[in-house]
């Protein structure tokens, strides 16, 4: 295949445990896929050594303190160096690219995917926040723009494999499954006490600490039930959690005449990941592949709303609409921030976003800046409910 037909990717976030496995993933697939753009928040050192191997066209790092070091680093390669936010907003519309992976962590990878969506690339999505804020705007646009949306978490991505081919059949309920975390057994008492350190101990996945740490509070499956109502137009009765602690089983649809569909494979991020980026076409790969001899039984329980009230928090906000969810994903961002510093405990998590969401104003029909606003003003709030 010549480099002329090879597709060009944009890695927004490509110091993050996404952006490192995609570029794994791109890499073992170079007669198919060319680098044109990667960017990174703070990770500075990381985004040199990966801009030195993979030699993409720009490099843009957030935070415009490392610019000059950034720029030094790269000076002796023909590499555009950007800094700033807006930068890496601007790098998502570039003309030459083809395939965007938004991978970066919170609200942030909102304006890069809807500059993205409104200069018509295909979006493989692993930034969930960005349907969680703005699940209504993003949705207007990308069906506007006609902007393909693949979305990379292995849940939906599951979801999506299993709607493969079935054209217009009629969904009865879609079924997210979850591993629990890792105090899936924890009384309430004991999640008085747990530490960030413990709650970092994944028992499956690999991820970066913001999500690991959404999964321990199950936060994370909330955003997902979110993020699934968007991606695939169903309504909040429609979507099921289910508590699957061995992680095999992705997710599952159920139609009308009650067969249920499941996708399974390793946790292993790639897969979902390269399947973003040569969909419809499934490739070969050297993945671990999942043996049954090992695995004797496949075990389902049902989420605890008591003990991880975060997902009933996702469900009423995702019932209320409006801005409620950009509510709950800023007081998240910072209750997570602070958990992480040890500052708050793990179940006053809850308890300060239960807060600011009864005290934050509400919008019913927000625009892009009501979202900007709702998120500044609430992160103040927050912080506050801290103090």
């Amino acid at each position: 295949m010549s480099e002329i037909q090879k597709k060009q990717i944009a890695i927004l976030g490509s110091t993050g445990s996404i952006g490192t496995q995609a570029l794994e993933v791109l890499a073992h697939n170079d007669d198919l896929f060319e680098i044109y753009a990667i960017t990174a928040n703070n990770n500075v050192d990381l985004l040199i050594e990966q801009a030195r191997k993979f030699q993409p066209e720009m490099v843009a790092i957030g935070n415009e303190i490392h610019y000059q070091k950034l720029k030094k680093e790269l000076s002796d390669l023909p590499i555009k160096v950007f800094a700033g936010i807006e930068s890496i907003a601007q790098v998502a519309e570039m003309q030459p690219v083809d395939i965007v992976l938004t991978a970066m962590v919170g609200y942030s990878g909102l304006k890069p995917t809807i500059n993205a969506i409104k200069a018509g690339k295909k979006i493989a999505l692993a930034n969930k926040e960005t349907l969680v804020v703005a699940g209504e705007l993003i949705c207007e646009l990308a069906l506007e723009n006609n902007s393909a949306i693949i979305p990379v978490d292995s849940e939906h991505s599951a979801i999506f494999q299993c709607l493969a081919g079935e054209g217009n059949n009629p969904v009865e309920k879609l079924i997210l499954t979850a591993s629990g975390g890792p105090f899936r057994t924890k009384s309430i008492h004991e999640l008085e006490t747990v530490t960030s350190a413990q709650a970092l101990k994944h028992p499956n996945w690999d991820m970066g600490a913001k999500i690991t740490i959404d999964s321990a509070s199950m936060m994370n499956k909330g955003f997902e039930i979110i993020e699934a109502k968007w991606l695939f137009g169903v309504t909040p009765e429609q979507i099921q959690v289910v508590v699957h602690p061995q992680s095999i089983i992705h997710s599952m649809v159920q139609f009308a005449d009650g067969s249920i569909k499941a996708q399974l494979g390793m946790p292993d991020m790639k897969l979902p990941i390269q399947y973003a980026f040569t969909y419809p076409e499934r490739l070969k790969t050297n993945f671990p592949r999942f043996n049954f001899d090992l695995c004797s039984q496949f075990t389902f329980e049902q989420p605890d709303l008591e003990r991880f009230r975060n997902l009933a928090f996702a469900y009423y906000a995702m019932d209320k609409g409006g801005n409620m969810p950009c509510i709950l994903n800023a007081a998240n961002e910072i209750v997570v921030a602070e958990f992480l510093k040890d500052r708050i405990g793990f179940l006053q998590m809850s308890d300060i976003i239960e807060n600011a969401m009864a005290k934050a104003e509400f919008i019913a029909k927000p625009t892009y800046d009501d979202y900007v606003k709702t998120d500044a003003l609430v992160r103040i709030l927050t912080k506050e409910l801290i103090k």
